[in-house]
């Protein structure tokens, strides 16, 4: 793989500030519980809107890495499923609780790592984040992204 692709540029550069293993921990159950909850927000104003926001996110993942895109389109797709089958009126209510709760884990990992969350420099480590624990499930599966 060339280090020169924007993705291995971007990976790498967020992963400088999630270096501490209790941080990474905290950082692979809450970044996936945070895509759920910002797609279960949005599933709360509407459906599209959250399939909207799925779209234009895909738009960019398949330009930094199909093999990539690939696996943040099958998350999303169990994701928006898992919605689409939850009781309407029980979406916004759990999506906030464990959207707030999410995030309080991020900052305590961050707290324990000793620097900023990526997103404090750029807003794009907010869509970099999911991938950075996918690419240690597509390391370990020895699949190329």
């Amino acid at each position: 793989m060339p280090d020169n692709r924007a993705i291995d540029t971007l990976l790498a550069k967020y992963s400088e500030s999630h270096l501490h293993p209790t941080n990474e921990v905290i950082h692979f159950v809450c970044v996936p519980v945070i895509v759920f909850t910002l797609l279960g927000l949005l599933w709360a104003l509407h459906p599209l809107v959250a399939l909207g926001f799925t779209v234009a996110s895909m738009w960019y993942y398949f330009k930094l890495s199909r093999p990539f895109a690939l696996g943040m389109l099958l998350m999303a797709a169990v994701m928006l499923s898992i919605l689409a089958a939850l009781p309407p009126a029980s979406v916004l209510p759990l999506s906030i609780i464990i959207f707030v709760l999410a995030w309080i884990g991020q900052f305590i990992g961050h707290k324990i790592e000793g620097k900023k969350p990526s997103f404090f420099d750029d807003l794009r480590f907010l869509l970099i984040g999911p991938l950075f624990v996918l690419s240690f499930l597509y390391r370990r599966l020895h699949w190329a992204y």
